[in-house]
């Protein structure tokens, strides 16, 4: 059953959980601890938000191919479920989508290849939902976007003086590409003109960053039994995203000591962390950069052809911005 942030779209919604059994019937390892984990990840109660947007985007072209159209959405969830995996073992973290991560049940390396796994699955839906060359080179553009993403992540770890432009960069290679992908390729496959796939992929991007910036409040607001996820955990990993940052902007010295011991935090400290990063307003200027990308994100929208897509893409926008997940 899609998740509840469908439930206003049921066509949508249908075709999400067709998706996820089409993706259940692609994975098959010899390894089947290893599979199960994989299905279970799958099946664990993601948004689908990426292939959700891809589907909405899709249906304001002329091409309705539906076995393209459902590669082009499995794509997509899996070279994001690849990349979680791959996350998860950089962040030693032990849940995800609130299961136990395939690293911490089968080691690092058995997740390596569980990730590696998925990616291939991920190039064969690309090449079954391509119609041409430029097809699949969208695709190896925003592959190589979001690894330099991550590198760029890796290079700013415990960097107090990280700003603004430095974090948006990188969330945009990290999450905001794959949006961007999700959006024009639901244009792009269904046969839509040049203009209308640009104006997708810049409206994925500005979803792309609202969503980002969103997640990252929601590790401040004491939201953890919805996350899903250890709370703040990239905090005590050197990851800083942008309520920290802004607070670090407005009050350093309440922060430097505690950020100085790095790893070696203690959850009272890392609390304290949370605390003083709500009470300077690190929490109320980031929520108000993702309100603006969400606004603009909705302007685009508006200018799309008047079709019930529009109106759908525009609620669930709006949805995003003010999620609890």
């Amino acid at each position: 059953m899609a998740h509840k942030i469908w439930q206003n779209f049921p066509t949508v919604a249908v075709k999400l959980d067709d998706l996820k059994n089409y993706m259940f019937s692609l994975v098959s390892l010899t390894n089947k601890p290893i599979q199960t984990k994989i299905l279970e990840l799958i099946g664990a109660g993601g948004k689908l938000l990426r292939p959700g947007y891809f589907y909405l985007f899709s249906s304001l072209g002329p091409k309705q191919d539906l076995v393209k159209l459902q590669a082009g959405a499995a794509a997509l969830e899996l070279l994001h479920v690849a990349t979680l995996i791959h996350d998860d073992v950089i962040d030693e973290s032990p849940l995800r989508r609130n299961i136990t991560t395939i690293h911490t049940m089968y080691g690092q390396r058995n997740a390596i290849y569980a990730g590696d796994f998925l990616f291939t699955l991920y190039f064969k839906q690309v090449i079954k939902s391509a119609y041409v060359m430029d097809d699949v080179s969208a695709n190896a553009n925003i592959m190589h976007a979001i690894l330099d993403g991550e590198l760029n992540q890796m290079q700013l770890n415990y960097n107090q003086k990280t700003t603004v432009t430095q974090y948006l960069a990188e969330i945009e290679g990290k999450t905001a590409k794959l949006f961007e992908l999700a959006c024009s390729q639901g244009a792009r496959l269904s046969g839509c003109d040049q203009v209308i796939i640009d104006h997708a992929q810049q409206i994925g991007k500005k979803i792309g960053l609202a969503y980002q910036i969103q997640d990252d409040i929601l590790d401040y607001t004491g939201q953890k039994k919805h996350t899903l996820k250890p709370t703040l955990e990239d905090v005590r990993q050197g990851v800083y995203s942008l309520p920290l940052i802004l607070a670090l902007e407005t009050n350093r010295a309440a922060l430097k000591s505690l950020l100085n011991k790095k790893g070696k935090m203690t959850n009272d400290e890392v609390k304290q962390v949370q605390q003083i990063v709500v009470n300077v307003g690190g929490v109320k200027r980031a929520f108000a950069l993702a309100d603006q990308y969400t606004s603009e994100s909705l302007e685009l929208i508006k200018e799309l052809p008047d079709v019930p897509a529009r109106e759908a893409l525009i609620e669930l926008t709006q949805n995003l911005l003010h999620r609890q997940q």
